[in-house]
């Protein structure tokens, strides 16, 4: 047992076989279709990945962003040159797939359009769709916000890209502030994605 845990990805294999074997057997015992199957399937995987994007993201900006300052010179490179990078790889991929896995459960469910458009494609507007709508935009926004300004961002001030002191300062404040932002969106955009569901079903 301690070879398996002292190992993460023999960790992770093992958490992902038992993983399939209930989703296998969710498919075996379902009731609804496979339409409905699916829906389980992709929400699964919305909530996996998008537990590693928030949880990243909560990681930068309640430890690692706060505590950097206090860290000693010499012991900086240890977080810029081996933890963050290894830390952006997940995050930025993360983010992708829980948006992407949230618009296939979306298009899935029938609503993709009407959340998109915030149910005012609907006569009368659709609140349900209005609300989830609202939580997939924030989402959308916030993964636009890690592609496009936070890792270029990033990859600058990790030094992953040549620049001077001064642009690696500039780059920091700017992944910084770009991360600050999707904090700032992150507990409105889950309250949507966790009410919604029982609220409106």
């Amino acid at each position: 047992m301690a070879g398996l845990l002292s190992n993460l990805r023999n960790t992770l294999i093992v958490s992902f076989i038992i993983a399939l074997i209930i989703v296998a057997g969710y498919y075996v015992h379902n009731q609804s279709g496979p339409e409905i199957f699916w829906q389980a399937v992709f929400r699964w995987l919305h909530v996996l990945f998008g537990i590693m994007w928030i949880g990243l993201l909560w990681y930068f900006n309640f430890v690692q962003t706060r505590k950097m300052p206090e860290i000693p010179a010499e012991l900086k490179p240890a977080v810029t040159k081996y933890i963050a990078p290894e830390a952006m790889f997940w995050f930025r991929w993360s983010a992708l797939f829980t948006v992407l896995m949230g618009l296939i459960l979306a298009w899935n469910r029938h609503f993709l359009v009407q959340a998109l458009t915030l149910g005012f494609t609907e006569k009368p507007v659709g609140l349900g769709h209005t609300f989830i709508g609202l939580g997939m935009w924030l989402g959308i926004i916030m993964m636009l916000n890690v592609w496009g300004a936070i890792w270029p961002a990033q990859k600058i001030a990790l030094g992953l890209v040549e620049a001077d002191a001064d642009a690696k300062a500039a780059a920091g404040r700017k992944a910084m502030i770009f991360s600050r932002i999707n904090t700032f969106l992150s507990v409105p955009m889950l309250v949507c994605m966790t009410m919604n569901q029982t609220i409106f079903g």
